[in-house]
C-alpha cells in the first residue's frame, strides 16, 4: 500500500444495520490503519437497535454512530466501497475497489437471525483488513 492510510467506504440502503456493523468491526479490528466510513442511499433515522445489541455482545459499541446519507464525496474519497445490498443507488468510479456483499438485511429481525449475519460480516472485515494492512 502507498504511505496513506486505504479507506473503506461500507453502503447499505439504511445505514442501520449491515454497514454499521461493518464499519464498528472494521474500527475495531484495524484502529487507525483504515479510515472508515458508511452511508445510506436512504438512511434510516436510527441504528437498528438489534445490530446495536449483537455488537455490544462483542464489546463493540456502535451506540454512537447515526445513519448518513451517502454522497458522491465519500465515493470518490473512499480506495474500496462494499455495498450491501444498494444496488444501482451506489455511484460508481472507475479505478475504485468496489465488492458486493451479499447479506441478509437486519431490519426488523430478532437477535437469533442477527448473530449470523455479524459474525458473517466479522469474517468478512477480518479478510478485508488483512489485505488492506
Amino acid at each position: 500500500m502507498t504511505e496513506t492510510k486505504p479507506s473503506v467506504l461500507f453502503v447499505c440502503v439504511h445505514n442501520a444495520g449491515r454497514s454499521q456493523m461493518a464499519a464498528g468491526f472494521l474500527r475495531d479490528i484495524a484502529g487507525d490503519r483504515i479510515e472508515v466510513r458508511s452511508a445510506g442511499s436512504m438512511p434510516a433515522d436510527q441504528i437498528n437497535p438489534t445490530a446495536v445489541a449483537a455488537m455490544a455482545e462483542l464489546g463493540i459499541d456502535i451506540t454512537a454512530e447515526q445513519p448518513k446519507v451517502l454522497t458522491t464525496e465519500a465515493v470518490q474519497a473512499s480506495d474500496v466501497v462494499i455495498t450491501m445490498g444498494c444496488g444501482d443507488a451506489c455511484p460508481f468510479f472507475p479505478g475504485k475497489r468496489y465488492e458486493d456483499w451479499k447479506l441478509d438485511d437486519p431490519a426488523g429481525q430478532g437477535i437469533d437471525a442477527v448473530r449470523p449475519i455479524r459474525d458473517d460480516i466479522q469474517a468478512r472485515i477480518q479478510q478485508l483488513v488483512s489485505e488492506l494492512v
